[in-house]
Protein backbone atom coordinates (compact mmCIF):
# COMPACT_ATOMS: atom_id res chain seq x y z
CA UNK A 1 0.00 0.00 0.00
CA UNK A 2 2.99 2.63 0.74
CA UNK A 3 4.55 1.78 -2.25
CA UNK A 4 2.29 1.28 -4.71
CA UNK A 5 -0.89 3.27 -2.89
CA UNK A 6 0.49 5.99 -0.99
CA UNK A 7 3.37 7.40 -2.73
CA UNK A 8 1.21 7.61 -6.17
CA UNK A 9 -1.40 9.92 -4.19
CA UNK A 10 1.82 12.00 -2.67
CA UNK A 11 3.59 12.33 -6.13
CA UNK A 12 0.07 13.28 -7.81
CA UNK A 13 -0.23 15.64 -4.62
CA UNK A 14 2.82 17.23 -4.71
CA UNK A 15 4.19 16.95 -8.16
CA UNK A 16 5.06 20.67 -10.26
CA UNK A 17 2.88 20.97 -13.03
CA UNK A 18 3.74 19.07 -16.06
CA UNK A 19 4.32 21.00 -19.57
CA UNK A 20 1.25 18.97 -20.91
CA UNK A 21 -0.98 16.39 -20.01
CA UNK A 22 0.68 14.01 -22.28
CA UNK A 23 1.65 10.89 -20.40
CA UNK A 24 5.37 11.63 -20.49
CA UNK A 25 4.94 15.22 -19.06
CA UNK A 26 3.29 13.90 -15.79
CA UNK A 27 5.35 10.73 -15.27
CA UNK A 28 8.59 13.02 -15.50
CA UNK A 29 6.99 15.27 -12.77
CA UNK A 30 5.72 11.98 -10.39
CA UNK A 31 9.75 10.46 -10.80
CA UNK A 32 11.07 14.52 -9.80
CA UNK A 33 8.71 14.10 -7.05
CA UNK A 34 9.45 10.64 -5.66
CA UNK A 35 13.21 11.57 -6.14
CA UNK A 36 13.09 14.38 -4.00
CA UNK A 37 11.60 12.48 -1.18
CA UNK A 38 14.53 12.89 1.80
CA UNK A 39 16.33 9.41 2.39
CA UNK A 40 14.99 7.81 5.96
CA UNK A 41 18.20 6.75 7.62
CA UNK A 42 17.82 3.45 10.20
CA UNK A 43 17.69 6.52 13.16
CA UNK A 44 14.47 8.51 10.86
CA UNK A 45 12.58 5.24 10.41
CA UNK A 46 12.38 5.04 14.23
CA UNK A 47 11.43 9.08 14.64
CA UNK A 48 9.31 9.61 11.57
CA UNK A 49 7.74 5.52 10.76
CA UNK A 50 5.34 3.73 12.76
CA UNK A 51 3.81 0.19 12.17
CA UNK A 52 1.35 -1.19 13.87
CA UNK A 53 -0.63 -4.93 13.85
CA UNK A 54 -4.42 -5.39 14.66
CA UNK A 55 -5.62 -7.14 17.67
CA UNK A 56 -8.99 -8.22 18.26
CA UNK A 57 -11.78 -5.66 18.44
CA UNK A 58 -15.50 -4.48 16.49
CA UNK A 59 -15.52 -2.87 12.96
CA UNK A 60 -18.91 -1.84 12.28
CA UNK A 61 -20.79 -3.82 15.12
CA UNK A 62 -19.11 -7.18 13.52
CA UNK A 63 -16.47 -8.74 15.93
CA UNK A 64 -12.69 -9.25 14.06
CA UNK A 65 -10.24 -11.85 15.39
CA UNK A 66 -6.82 -10.22 15.74
CA UNK A 67 -4.10 -10.42 12.99
CA UNK A 68 -2.44 -13.41 14.83
CA UNK A 69 -5.72 -15.16 15.02
CA UNK A 70 -6.39 -15.48 11.58
CA UNK A 71 -5.74 -18.50 9.71
CA UNK A 72 -2.29 -19.19 8.05
CA UNK A 73 -0.57 -16.60 10.17
CA UNK A 74 2.16 -17.08 12.68
CA UNK A 75 0.50 -16.90 16.52
CA UNK A 76 3.78 -14.66 16.39
CA UNK A 77 4.02 -12.93 13.50
CA UNK A 78 5.48 -9.30 13.06
CA UNK A 79 4.11 -8.38 9.92
CA UNK A 80 2.40 -4.89 10.05
CA UNK A 81 -0.99 -4.28 9.16
CA UNK A 82 -0.97 -0.30 9.52
CA UNK A 83 2.28 2.06 8.64
CA UNK A 84 2.25 5.78 9.42
CA UNK A 85 4.81 7.93 7.82
CA UNK A 86 6.04 11.64 8.05
CA UNK A 87 8.23 12.31 5.18
CA UNK A 88 9.76 15.80 3.95
CA UNK A 89 10.24 16.85 0.56
CA UNK A 90 13.11 18.70 -0.68
CA UNK A 91 12.39 21.10 -2.83
CA UNK A 92 11.75 24.43 -3.45
CA UNK A 93 8.00 24.36 -3.04
CA UNK A 94 7.95 21.59 -0.45
CA UNK A 95 11.09 22.65 2.04
CA UNK A 96 10.18 21.94 5.79
CA UNK A 97 6.61 20.57 4.94
CA UNK A 98 5.71 17.74 6.96
CA UNK A 99 4.07 14.94 4.66
CA UNK A 100 1.68 12.40 7.07
CA UNK A 101 0.94 9.08 5.03
CA UNK A 102 -1.04 6.64 7.12
CA UNK A 103 -2.60 3.02 6.19
CA UNK A 104 -4.04 0.07 7.57
CA UNK A 105 -6.24 -3.02 8.05
CA UNK A 106 -9.24 -3.25 9.80
CA UNK A 107 -10.01 0.60 10.38
CA UNK A 108 -13.37 1.84 11.33
CA UNK A 109 -14.08 3.13 7.67
CA UNK A 110 -12.34 2.01 4.55
CA UNK A 111 -11.83 5.24 3.00
CA UNK A 112 -9.07 6.99 1.19
CA UNK A 113 -8.59 10.84 1.03
CA UNK A 114 -6.06 13.85 0.88
CA UNK A 115 -6.11 16.69 3.44
CA UNK A 116 -4.24 19.53 2.87
CA UNK A 117 -3.60 21.66 6.29
CA UNK A 118 -3.32 25.43 5.57
CA UNK A 119 -0.71 27.34 7.84
CA UNK A 120 -2.55 28.89 10.49
CA UNK A 121 -3.12 32.54 10.11
CA UNK A 122 -2.05 35.72 12.31
CA UNK A 123 -4.34 36.17 15.30
CA UNK A 124 -5.38 39.27 14.33
CA UNK A 125 -9.68 40.66 14.14
CA UNK A 126 -12.26 38.04 14.80
CA UNK A 127 -9.36 35.62 15.38
CA UNK A 128 -7.92 37.86 18.33
CA UNK A 129 -10.48 37.72 20.38
CA UNK A 130 -11.12 34.04 19.92
CA UNK A 131 -7.88 33.01 20.85
CA UNK A 132 -6.58 29.28 20.11
CA UNK A 133 -10.10 27.92 19.29
CA UNK A 134 -9.66 28.47 15.68
CA UNK A 135 -8.59 25.18 13.62
CA UNK A 136 -6.37 26.26 10.85
CA UNK A 137 -8.21 26.07 7.25
CA UNK A 138 -8.59 23.05 5.03
CA UNK A 139 -8.82 21.25 1.47
CA UNK A 140 -9.86 17.53 1.96
CA UNK A 141 -9.88 15.49 -1.73
CA UNK A 142 -11.93 12.78 -1.16
CA UNK A 143 -11.24 9.41 -3.26
CA UNK A 144 -13.26 6.96 -2.01
CA UNK A 145 -15.98 6.42 -1.39
CA UNK A 146 -18.43 9.15 -2.09
CA UNK A 147 -15.52 11.10 -4.44
CA UNK A 148 -16.04 15.05 -3.37
CA UNK A 149 -13.91 18.00 -2.45
CA UNK A 150 -14.65 20.12 0.81
CA UNK A 151 -13.05 23.18 1.99
CA UNK A 152 -13.20 24.09 5.72
CA UNK A 153 -12.50 27.07 6.78
CA UNK A 154 -13.59 29.63 9.76
CA UNK A 155 -16.54 31.91 9.33
CA UNK A 156 -18.14 34.65 11.91
CA UNK A 157 -21.63 33.43 13.30
CA UNK A 158 -24.15 36.01 11.66
CA UNK A 159 -24.78 38.38 14.41
CA UNK A 160 -23.78 40.98 17.12
CA UNK A 161 -20.88 38.45 18.61
CA UNK A 162 -17.60 37.95 17.72
CA UNK A 163 -18.07 33.91 17.43
CA UNK A 164 -16.08 32.33 14.81
CA UNK A 165 -16.84 28.68 14.06
CA UNK A 166 -15.47 26.18 11.40
CA UNK A 167 -17.80 25.62 8.49
CA UNK A 168 -17.35 23.46 5.43
CA UNK A 169 -18.49 24.03 1.16
CA UNK A 170 -18.69 20.28 -0.17
CA UNK A 171 -18.71 19.05 -3.27
CA UNK A 172 -20.12 15.97 -3.65
CA UNK A 173 -19.63 14.06 -7.43
CA UNK A 174 -22.15 12.22 -7.29
CA UNK A 175 -24.52 14.91 -6.36
CA UNK A 176 -23.21 17.53 -8.43
CA UNK A 177 -22.61 15.81 -12.09
CA UNK A 178 -25.28 12.51 -10.99
CA UNK A 179 -23.57 10.75 -13.95
CA UNK A 180 -22.42 7.19 -13.65
CA UNK A 181 -18.57 7.16 -12.50
CA UNK A 182 -16.63 4.27 -13.92
CA UNK A 183 -14.56 2.38 -11.13
CA UNK A 184 -11.08 3.10 -11.26
CA UNK A 185 -9.64 -0.35 -12.36
CA UNK A 186 -12.52 -0.10 -15.60
CA UNK A 187 -11.09 3.42 -16.10
CA UNK A 188 -7.35 1.60 -16.16
CA UNK A 189 -9.00 -1.38 -18.75
CA UNK A 190 -10.45 1.47 -20.64
CA UNK A 191 -6.88 3.16 -21.04
CA UNK A 192 -4.97 0.14 -21.37
CA UNK A 193 -6.92 -0.77 -25.00
CA UNK A 194 -6.52 3.00 -25.47
CA UNK A 195 -2.81 3.41 -25.48
CA UNK A 196 -2.48 5.80 -23.11
CA UNK A 197 0.08 5.34 -20.43
CA UNK A 198 -0.50 8.19 -18.16
CA UNK A 199 -2.17 6.40 -15.28
CA UNK A 200 0.57 3.94 -15.87
CA UNK A 201 3.99 3.95 -13.55
CA UNK A 202 6.94 3.98 -15.37
CA UNK A 203 9.86 1.51 -14.39
CA UNK A 204 12.03 3.99 -13.12
CA UNK A 205 9.14 5.79 -10.68
CA UNK A 206 8.55 2.14 -9.36
CA UNK A 207 12.16 1.90 -8.82
CA UNK A 208 12.04 5.03 -6.90
CA UNK A 209 9.69 4.13 -4.57
CA UNK A 210 10.98 0.94 -4.07
CA UNK A 211 13.70 2.88 -2.79
CA UNK A 212 12.26 4.57 -0.24
CA UNK A 213 10.09 1.34 0.89
CA UNK A 214 13.18 -1.03 1.08
CA UNK A 215 15.07 1.11 3.81
CA UNK A 216 11.78 1.24 5.92
CA UNK A 217 11.94 -2.68 5.79
CA UNK A 218 15.16 -2.69 5.92
CA UNK A 219 15.03 -1.06 9.52
CA UNK A 220 12.23 -3.18 10.52
CA UNK A 221 14.20 -6.73 10.29
CA UNK A 222 13.92 -8.98 12.59
CA UNK A 223 12.24 -6.32 15.43
CA UNK A 224 9.48 -7.64 17.10
CA UNK A 225 6.58 -4.93 18.12
CA UNK A 226 6.15 -3.08 20.98
CA UNK A 227 2.76 -3.11 22.85
CA UNK A 228 2.41 0.73 21.78
CA UNK A 229 2.83 -0.20 17.92
CA UNK A 230 -0.90 -2.85 18.68
CA UNK A 231 -4.28 -1.24 18.18
CA UNK A 232 -7.50 -2.96 18.49
CA UNK A 233 -9.90 -3.97 15.56
CA UNK A 234 -12.35 -1.13 14.90
CA UNK A 235 -9.55 1.63 16.05
CA UNK A 236 -8.05 4.35 13.85
CA UNK A 237 -4.56 2.93 14.66
CA UNK A 238 -1.82 2.52 17.41
CA UNK A 239 -0.78 5.27 20.09
CA UNK A 240 2.61 4.99 18.57
CA UNK A 241 0.84 6.93 15.52
CA UNK A 242 -0.81 9.19 17.53
CA UNK A 243 2.46 10.06 19.50
CA UNK A 244 4.32 10.79 15.46
CA UNK A 245 1.97 13.53 14.54
CA UNK A 246 1.64 15.17 17.90
CA UNK A 247 5.42 15.74 18.10
CA UNK A 248 4.83 17.79 15.12
CA UNK A 249 1.87 19.82 17.47
CA UNK A 250 -0.65 18.02 15.08
CA UNK A 251 -3.34 15.46 15.26
CA UNK A 252 -4.77 12.70 12.98
CA UNK A 253 -8.10 14.16 11.36
CA UNK A 254 -10.51 11.21 11.50
CA UNK A 255 -12.42 10.64 8.03
CA UNK A 256 -16.35 11.11 7.89
CA UNK A 257 -18.56 9.98 5.18
CA UNK A 258 -20.31 13.29 3.73
CA UNK A 259 -23.77 13.05 2.35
Amino acid sequence: MVQNHLLQVLSLVAMEPPVSLEAEAIRDEKVKLLKSIRSLSPEDVVRQVVRGQYFAGTVDGESRPGYRQEPKVKPDSNVETYVALKLFIDNWRWSGVPFFLRTGKNLPLSTSEVRVQFRPTPHVLFAAQCGQKLDPNALTLRLQPDEGISLRFNGKVPGTSVEVRPVRMHLSYDVEFGAYTPEAYERLLLEAMAGDETLFIRRDEVEAAWQIVDGIRQAWQDKSLSNREFYAAGTWGPVAAEDLVAQSGHAWREPVVVK
